[in-house]
């Protein structure tokens, strides 16, 4: 077989597991268009990788011609592994398990892009290692302080202090997961504005919103665009926090934000070569 062909066989769908640095398998699916640029993207609090918008947003690059990758973190989806409330930094350390599998393959890594928790996971991750030259946050929540009463009801603190954990179960009753105090205070310790004052300057960073985002309020990204050193926010009127009805729209600004910000260069400490995007073809206009 020629190696013509052979890179053809191997375009499409791939299941891709990796393991993660506590032996855990992380897997995925890279969406192949062989080209050497790839996008990760890194899905929500118990979510994962077949969820809008995570789906959506792989397409449209690999629609484009840029590979993307779409992965679950431990204890959600397919992968090995407990399910965790806090952990924003070990799956900060989960994408970087998935940044080196893919430069060991001499991948260049194109953006990382999060969605919802993921979205802080990315800026974490930028703000440790400074080795990726586009970062999109999607709808992460800046004050990791809001939004826990409405998870695990009134008195939370007084509650997890005394049992050692709460127990959130869904509105039929139904157990869903155990939050503990460990996991809680890792959440309540993530210092979100200080990841995004380490975050490099020459780091191109896209925040996005739905104004109509009633799980995590349009105005943290506001918050965000305070300490990120070179940010831009772009607020999608009508959007929830899934893009439910503004799936092409999401997908367009990423996209274009992606392409239109990576180009090849050398950072001056590092050394790294980053990689290099050119957009092909037009705005994505029908639904994915």
């Amino acid at each position: 077989m020629s190696s013509r062909s052979h890179q053809i066989s191997e375009i499409g769908r791939k299941r891709v597991v990796i393991d993660n640095y506590n032996g855990e398998k992380l897997v995925g699916i890279l969406q192949e268009t062989g080209s050497k640029d790839v996008v990760i993207v890194c899905h929500g609090f118990q979510s994962w990788k077949e969820r809008i918008p995570m789906i959506n947003i792989a397409a449209a690059f690999q629609r484009q011609g840029t590979s993307a990758y779409r992965f679950d973190f431990p204890g959600n989806g397919e992968s090995q592994g407990s399910f965790h409330y806090g952990n924003y930094r070990r799956e900060a350390e989960d994408l970087r398990a998935v940044v080196r599998y893919f430069r060991a393959k001499e991948r260049l890594i194109t953006a990382i892009i999060g969605h919802s928790k993921g979205g802080n996971v990315v800026l974490l991750y930028a703000s440790k290692y400074k080795d990726i030259p586009v970062v999109v946050n999607i709808s992460g929540r800046f004050d990791l302080e809001r939004g826990i009463e409405g998870r695990l009801g009134q008195n939370y603190l007084q509650r997890i202090k005394q049992n050692g954990f709460v127990e959130v179960r869904n509105k039929k009753g139904k157990f869903e997961y155990r939050v503990t105090e460990e996991s809680l205070m890792d959440r309540l310790t993530t210092d979100t504005r200080a990841a995004c004052l380490m975050i490099h300057q020459e780091c191109r960073v896209l925040t996005v919103h739905g104004s109509m985002d009633k799980i995590v309020p349009a105005e943290e990204a506001m918050e965000f665009d305070k300490f990120i050193p070179n940010n831009k926010v772009l607020i999608i009127q009508g959007a929830d926090h899934e893009y439910t009805s503004h799936q092409d729209e999401l997908a367009s600004a990423v996209l274009d934000f992606v392409c239109s910000n990576c180009q090849t260069q050398i950072d001056r400490n590092t050394h790294i070569e980053l990689p290099s995007c050119t957009r092909a073809g037009n705005i994505i206009k029908s639904r994915i």
